[in-house]
């Protein structure tokens, strides 16, 4: 089943869950550490994002992560931003399936941005054309991988074998589903360094 098929059939933990994962993976971006997202996985946990335990949990990691001015960040850190500040106060309804959908979206565009393997003129054609944008939704729809960067893929796996676990193993799933992440973060945090190394 394709990554598009698996959100459409998700239900409100495994949509929450897939998206919290996704902004786990890239909150190096955003010079987070490991821990600071675990309210909300608890959150989860609990009851499925419902209640009071994820609206405090979501205000306490916008509290740390909250950043300088946007001006002047790179779209990477941009994205990862709109992904926090979008996310719905109750994992349910249209509002948690969207979100999911834009994080996954996002997630693969700052996978795509800091993957070393991609050239910079390509990745800044590929912000502009629609063409391009189609054929990243036909990534996610038909799981196609040819063409796309190592990072690009890895996260592209992750983010099926997130949905795939919390689809079939619910509440159970969460702990595989944030081992995956933590696994993706690792990856995300060196290429982050190397980047940083790289401008210094």
């Amino acid at each position: 089943m394709s990554l598009v098929e698996l959100i459409a059939r998700a239900d409100a933990r495994g949509l929450a869950g897939s998206g919290l994962a996704c902004l786990d993976r890239c909150v190096p971006l955003l010079d987070g550490d490991d821990e600071v997202l675990r309210p909300l996985w608890a959150a989860l946990a609990d009851g499925a994002g419902e209640g009071p335990g994820w609206v405090r949990g979501l205000a306490r990691v916008r509290d740390k992560l909250a950043g300088p001015d946007a001006e002047g960040e790179d779209e990477a850190v941009l994205l990862v931003r709109r992904m926090l500040a979008a996310a719905p106060d109750e994992c349910s309804g249209a509002a948690i399936r969207a979100w999911a959908d834009a994080c996954s979206v996002a997630s693969l565009r700052v996978h795509r941005l800091l993957d070393p393997a991609t050239d910079a003129a390509t990745g800044a054609a590929d912000v502009r054309g629609e063409e391009r944008a189609q054929d990243r939704a036909q990534d996610r729809a038909q799981d196609r991988t040819e063409g796309l960067s190592p990072l690009v893929v890895a996260e592209l796996r992750r983010q099926v074998t997130v949905l795939e676990v919390l689809a079939g193993h619910g509440p159970a799933g969460l702990r595989r589903a944030l081992e995956v992440s933590t696994e993706g973060r690792r990856v995300l945090r060196a290429v982050v360094s190397r980047r940083a190394r790289g401008r210094g």
